[in-house]
């Protein structure tokens, strides 16, 4: 070794002992160690994401807006793809063909409790998914504050069959921006709780409340929760004691739960996907053609104008529950590969008749 080798071997040496000095040496416990390997494997395999906030979310969408074209291939293929896991046209409801009595089946929210289909609930269940399937033409509705000002009700109640969200007031004032068809709109038993006191009271509200919804089906997840049953029951008992126009059907739990795990498959982490996102995937599996509106959960239109979090008010959701950007970039990318039609503009008025 000539003089410079050595003489770098020695200040390297010499810069260790320092740090020696400085930093002592520690060795961490073997459990430890093993802890970080593993930690940095999974780093490697699989990159930590970032998604992108909500600005940079609003600047794609604006960046990748083209004119939209229907393909029928790609939504013939999700098709498949909802059948293969989820099997809507026989799951999507409870009924007397897939929950024969004495079946037991497990509350899809829930890991310790399950429940066995007795003469009772058994009789509570359609024969068969009460459609003429395959749906035509279908509008699924979110409630985004998007909706507001966009005149899309009657692009809405075009459709063949519409599905809305949560008991969404549907007055004359809102008519104009979403329409007034419903042929189903989902009930969470939190609602009935929260607006309707568990119908341990009065009823009446309730039912002239769903008067509005007209001859539609009433989609509840009763088994998803065990604490959600009893007032799914009720809501199906006071509709049928004054023989209300509208049906309950009840959600089956083994639907639900493989439509949580194909989305989580595709990288929507929550601790529940949002009844949109349920009432989408259903409709892709049912219908020919979907339309979805007021499904943008950003506080900001595509102008970055301010914007209420639903067209019918701006009480805000729990954090944490539910992942609405990663759902909103699935539905945005089934929106640009022509699987479904995402309308996030204001729908185009009818031109006037000039007057003679």
């Amino acid at each position: 070794m000539g003089p410079c080798g050595r003489a770098r071997l020695h200040t390297s040496r010499g810069a260790m002992a320092i740090l020696a000095w400085k930093f002592p040496r520690t060795r961490l416990p073997v459990g430890a160690s093993a802890l970080c390997v593993v930690v940095l494997c999974w780093l490697y395999v699989f990159p930590v994401y970032r998604l992108p906030n909500e600005k940079e979310i609003i600047q794609g969408v604006l960046a990748q807006r083209t004119a939209w074209r229907r393909n029928q291939t790609a939504a013939r293929v999700f098709r498949k793809q909802m059948k293969d896991c989820c099997d809507p046209a026989h799951l999507f409801a409870m009924t007397k063909t897939n929950s024969p009595m004495g079946k037991s089946l497990w509350y899809d929210g829930e890991f310790l409790y399950s429940f066995t289909i007795d003469n009772s609930t058994y009789s509570l269940f359609p024969q068969a998914t009460p459609f003429q399937l395959p749906l035509k033409k279908c509008a699924v509705v979110g409630n985004g504050g998007i909706l507001k000002m966009s005149g899309c009700g009657r692009d809405i109640d075009a459709a063949d069959f519409v599905m809305r969200c949560n008991l969404p007031p549907l007055s004359s004032e809102y008519t104009r921006d979403v329409g007034s068809k419903t042929q189903l709109v989902t009930a969470n038993p939190s609602i009935i709780r929260q607006r309707f006191q568990n119908l341990l009271w009065s009823r009446k509200t309730f039912v002239d409340n769903m008067k509005i919804y007209n001859h539609s089906y009433i989609y509840m997840p009763a088994f998803s929760m065990k604490t959600g049953t009893e007032p799914s029951l009720r809501v199906y008992y006071t509709l049928k004691d004054v023989g209300a126009n509208q049906t309950v059907l009840f959600a089956n739990p083994n639907f639900l739960r493989s439509i949580g795990k194909f989305w989580k498959s595709r990288g929507i982490h929550a601790k529940r996907l949002s009844t949109g996102l349920f009432l989408v995937s259903a409709a892709l599996g049912l219908c020919e053609e979907v339309a979805i509106y007021g499904f943008w959960p950003f506080s900001a239109n595509m102008h970055e104008e301010p914007i209420s979090h639903h067209y019918y008010d701006n009480v805000l959701p729990y954090s944490g529950f539910h992942a609405m950007p990663e759902e909103f970039l699935q539905l945005w990318y089934l929106h640009k590969i022509g699987a479904l039609r995402m309308q996030l503009d204001p729908c185009e008025e009818p031109s006037l008749e000039p007057t003679s």
